[in-house]
């Protein structure tokens, strides 16, 4: 696989998402990622969505572009044989990622005693060390309880695991942070971040620990409202709904004028005193401007809507289920846009993939190709990584200690 990183060796023991989503990251920028597992599979193997025949979607979607290898760790010589593949020289190896450090074993100080210089990058749950989640880091930190309809009672998790994500791609950046100290100090490096701590750094960045600690609010819930300006959804006279911008000066001007709505909004401003120029105005009097706006977006379909929205250059877009989305949107198609390829995917079939959303000047962007089946490359990893004899592959084979494709 060629691509920006290629060269690179990077070890992979994961579950869940941010790890696996890391590797993956590597891996469509042209490194080589190595994921390994148990015999039977790790924690995901089976995670769904799955097919109708039990085949994870779910892995396959994590593990495009990796290769695999199947071994038991539970015995002696299976945890050599992660410990060398981990370790293996080369100036462009010994990098691991993991969410399932073992003490003793599988950690930096035990395995950077066979090579001084391996850069590893830990997940864990928390600070503490105990195990997180999306859906516990969430409701800990209060974004369920400010999200969903405006006056409605009940938190809301969201589905979208938001801090694996950004976990995931954090720990991309942590993992060539410290490959480019080694370049520089020929130093090993020893990363650790917890999922709830990316959630808590976020919390402060975005302003909401400042908006508690220092304006004494707690926000509340505002449905589909965009938070501190201006935005709303709106349904259309063919009952499809559509949500609409009005963040900056140029996005809130075009939306008045587009709707022929200034002397309205001109009313709102005097009513209110408020200058509806300034984001934090237009929040504030977002109730009054959504009536305003309802009988437009009422007498008109979509098919209207969106000519006048597009030749005006507006930030919008329509309300679609996830199915709606992949048949319907252009930007999820193969053929129309660029990052996508029809792959076939072993013991599943052929569907759209996306490649790396990455696009660098210097360096193509790899196609994006299939995840491995389990244990698909033991065989052809423990001879060029660990460097074993064939003899001896066919002897860990015999006894159990390995396994290849299923």
């Amino acid at each position: 696989m060629n691509g920006i990183l290629q060269g690179m060796r990077v070890v992979e023991g994961s579950a869940f998402v941010a790890i696996p989503l890391a590797g993956m990251t590597l891996a469509q920028m042209g490194a080589d990622v190595i994921r390994f597992d148990r015999l039977e599979g790790g924690l995901d193997a089976h995670r769904w969505p799955v097919t109708d025949q039990g085949q994870s979607l779910f892995w396959a979607g994590m593990n495009k572009g990796k290769r695999s290898i199947a071994i038991d760790m539970k015995s002696p010589r299976g945890r050599e044989l992660v410990t060398q593949i981990i370790t293996a020289p080369g100036e462009d190896a010994g990098m691991f990622l993991t969410n399932l450090r073992v003490r003793g074993w599988m950690d930096h100080p035990t395995l950077s005693q066979f090579r001084p210089d391996l850069i590893m990058v830990t997940l864990s749950g928390d600070r503490m060390g105990r195990p997180a989640v999306d859906y516990t880091v969430n409701p800990a930190l209060g974004f369920p309880e400010a999200t969903g309809p405006a006056g409605s009672e009940g938190p809301v998790a969201h589905v979208l695991p938001a801090w694996d994500c950004i976990a995931g791609n954090l720990a991309v950046s942590a993992l060539l942070a410290a490959e480019r100290h080694r370049l520089k100090t020929g130093q090993g490096q020893d990363v650790d971040l917890s999922l709830k701590d990316v959630a808590a750094a976020m919390l402060g960045h975005l302003g909401i620990i400042g908006e508690v600690m220092v304006n004494g609010v707690d926000r509340p819930k505002s449905g589909n409202a965009l938070y501190g300006a201006y935005g709303q959804d709106f349904v259309c006279a063919d009952g499809r709904r559509i949500m609409v911008i009005g963040l900056t000066d140029r996005q809130w001007r075009g939306l008045v004028t587009v709707t022929g709505s200034a002397e309205a909004m001109e009313g709102i401003a005097r009513q209110t005193g408020l200058n509806l120029a300034r984001e934090g105005a237009r929040w504030e009097a977002r109730a009054m401007i959504t009536e305003a706006l309802i009988p437009w977006f009422a007498a008109r379909a979509l098919p209207e809507i969106a000519p006048l929205f597009e030749a005006a250059g507006l930030t919008w877009s329509e309300f679609r289920s996830f199915a709606r989305a992949v048949h319907e949107d252009p930007d999820l198609q193969p053929g129309e846009n660029p990052m996508f390829a029809h792959i076939e995917q072993p013991g599943i079939g052929r569907y759209p993939v996306p490649a790396s959303p990455l696009s660098f000047s210097a360096a193509a962007t790899p196609a994006p190709t299939a995840a491995p089946v389990l244990g698909a490359n033991t065989e052809e990893v423990l001879a060029d990584v660990a460097g074993l004899p064939e003899r001896e592959i066919a002897q860990l084979f015999d006894q159990g200690v390995v396994a290849g494709p299923r």
